[in-house]
C-alpha cells in the first residue's frame, strides 16, 4: 500500500530523505533578498494596512487576472467595479481550476504562512477564509512593514524609472524605525524605447526632473547619466531593462544615433534599422556607467507585452495580456554584450529569458563573458514570469548546472507587487533542495554536510548578498 503524503505539509515539494534535512537545517530560515519586484516603495514608507484579502492579494496580480479570464469570470469580477467580496469569491472559484499551475502553490503557502490557514481555498471554504484572512489583516502586526519583517526579509528592489523622484525610498533611507533595506532599481525602459507611443513626452519630463536641457543627443545621455547618479546616492546598485520584443544590435557611431534622436524629437517616423542603432548606442552607453559605478545589470529577455489590443485601450498595460516570444537572440544578444566587454566595460550581468527555448542560449552565453575576478559574474537569472513554476524552475536550474556554476547563482525573486508573494522565495527553496538532494542520493553528489551547506545556503542567500554588496541596514 503506498502512503499518500498530506497536501502541502512541512515537507512539500520534499521528496527524498536528503531534501529533508537540506530545506530544514540549511534553507529555511534564511534571510531573503528581494532583488527584483514591483512593489510601491510609498506604500511601505507608510505601512499600509489592507481594508481586507482582495486588496492585498488581487489588485494589480495580473497572473490571477489571467486564470480568473481562463475560467470565464466576467471582467467586472477581475479589474472591473465588482465588490472586493465578490471579487475574492471569483478567485474561489477559479483556484480550485488551477491544480499543476504555480498559483495553486502559491495562493495556499500564502494562506497558510500569513494566516494559519490551512484548509484548502475554494467555494465552500470561501466565507470562512474571507472572515479569517480579514479578520488577521485588521488587527495589529499585518501592515505592510509587518508582513516584511515576517518573512525575514533583508533588502528589497523596486524597480524604479529614471524620472522618479524617489521621495519614499530616501525617506526609508533616512527611517531609523524600520531596519530592511528598500533601495530603487534603475529601469529606463522608456527611454530607450524609441518608437513606443511617448518617447518625446517622457523625454520633456526627463529634462525637467534632471534640469538639463534636452535640445539634442549629448544633453539626453547627460540628463540619463545625472539619473543613474541620483540613483546610485539613494542607494541603487541595480539597472533593469526589459528587451522587450526582440534583442537588437547594430553596428553605429554616435553621429548616426545622434540624427536619429533628433529625428524622433521631431516627430518623424524611425525605421526599425534606425531603432535598432539608436538603441544599440544608447544601452552601450549606460551599460558602461553601470560598470564605472559598481552596479548589476538585469537584462529581461523576450517578453511579447499588450497582445490584446481592445484591453489594452480598455484597461491598459501590464493587466494579464502578454506572452512569451519567440525572436532569435543569440546573435544580437553576443554581440551586444561583446561591444562593452570589448572596452573591459561589462558590467556583472543577470540574463533573464521569458522563452525556455533559449534557456540553453543563455546558459552557454554566460560563459562567454565570465571573468575579471568575480564568482558568477555573469548570471543566468532564475525561472521567470511563465517559468517561475515547479518544472520551470528546475529547467532553468537543470541547464544552468549543465552548462555551468550551480553553487554561483544568486537565487530566486518575486517579481511580484504583492507584499504577501515572499513564499515564492520558500517555494523557490524547496524545489531547488528537492533536486540537489535527487543527485545526492542518485549518487551524483557526495553527502558531505560542508559542501551542500555552503551550495544550498549561497543559492539561497549568500551568493546574492556577495554579489550585490549591499550593506545590511
Amino acid at each position: 500500500m503506498i502512503n499518500l503524503k498530506t497536501f502541502m505539509d512541512e515537507n512539500f515539494l520534499l521528496s527524498n530523505q536528503t531534501a529533508i534535512e537540506l530545506y530544514h537545517n540549511y534553507a529555511k530560515e534564511m534571510p531573503i533578498i528581494d532583488y527584483h519586484c514591483h512593489i510601491d516603495p510609498k506604500e511601505i514608507y507608510e505601512n499600509k494596512k489592507f481594508s481586507n484579502i482582495t486588496e492585498a492579494w488581487l489588485y494589480g496580480d495580473h497572473y490571477k487576472w489571467r486564470a480568473m479570464r481562463s475560467n470565464g469570470i466576467d471582467e467586472k469580477y477581475i479589474t472591473g467595479d465588482g465588490s472586493d467580496y465578490d471579487k475574492f469569491l471569483a478567485w474561489s472559484k477559479t483556484i480550485p481550476m488551477s491544480i499543476g499551475n504555480s498559483l495553486y502553490h502559491w495562493t495556499h503557502l500564502e494562506l497558510q504562512r500569513f494566516f494559519g490557514i490551512y484548509e484548502p481555498l475554494d467555494e465552500d471554504t470561501a466565507p470562512m477564509i474571507w472572515k479569517k484572512a480579514n479578520e488577521f489583516l485588521s488587527g495589529d502586526g499585518f501592515s505592510a512593514r509587518d508582513l516584511i519583517l515576517k518573512s525575514n526579509v533583508e533588502t528589497i528592489c523596486t524597480t524604479d524609472d529614471p524620472i522618479d523622484t524617489l521621495e519614499y525610498h530616501i525617506k526609508l533611507k533616512e527611517d531609523k524605525s524600520f531596519n530592511v533595506n528598500v533601495l530603487p532599481t534603475f529601469r529606463p525602459d522608456k527611454g530607450i524605447e524609441i518608437n513606443l507611443d511617448g518617447f518625446v513626452s517622457w523625454i520633456k519630463k526627463l529634462e525637467q526632473i534632471s534640469e538639463v536641457t534636452i535640445n539634442n543627443y549629448d544633453e539626453f545621455l547627460q540628463a540619463l547619466d545625472s539619473r543613474i547618479r541620483f540613483f546610485h546616492s539613494v542607494g541603487c546598485r541595480i539597472a533593469d531593462h526589459g528587451l522587450d520584443g526582440a534583442v537588437v544590435y547594430a553596428e553605429v557611431s554616435k553621429e548616426e544615433a545622434s540624427a536619429i534622436f533628433t529625428k524622433s524629437l521631431e516627430g518623424k517616423t524611425i525605421s526599425s534599422d534606425e531603432e535598432k542603432k539608436y538603441k544599440t548606442y544608447t544601452l552601450i552607453h549606460v551599460f558602461k556607467l553601470y560598470h564605472e559605478l559598481g552596479w548589476a545589470m538585469q537584462l529581461h529577455i523576450a517578453a511579447l507585452r499588450s497582445n490584446n489590443t481592445k484591453m489594452l485601450e480598455k484597461i491598459g498595460p501590464n493587466t494579464g495580456f502578454d506572452s512569451i516570444n519567440d525572436e532569435s537572440i543569440a546573435y544580437p544578444l553576443s554581440r551586444l554584450l561583446d561591444s562593452v566587454d570589448r572596452d573591459n566595460s561589462l558590467p556583472k550581468t543577470i540574463l533573464y529569458t521569458l522563452n525556455p527555448k533559449d534557456n540553453y542560449v543563455l546558459g552557454s552565453m554566460i560563459g562567454n563573458f565570465q571573468g575579471d575576478g568575480i564568482g558568477g559574474k555573469m548570471q543566468f537569472g532564475a525561472a521567470w514570469w511563465f517559468n517561475d513554476n515547479k518544472d520551470g524552475m528546475i529547467e532553468q536550474m537543470k541547464a544552468l548546472s549543465n552548462l555551468g556554476l550551480l553553487g554561483r547563482f544568486v537565487g530566486m525573486l518575486t517579481d511580484s507587487r504583492s507584499f504577501l508573494s515572499y513564499t515564492r522565495h520558500e517555494y523557490f527553496r524547496r524545489i531547488a533542495c528537492n533536486l540537489i538532494g535527487e543527485w545526492v542520493e542518485n549518487g551524483e553528489v557526495p553527502k558531505n554536510n560542508k559542501l551542500l551547506k555552503r551550495i544550498v545556503q549561497g543559492i539561497c542567500y549568500n551568493n546574492a548578498k556577495e554579489y550585490f554588496g549591499f550593506e545590511v541596514k
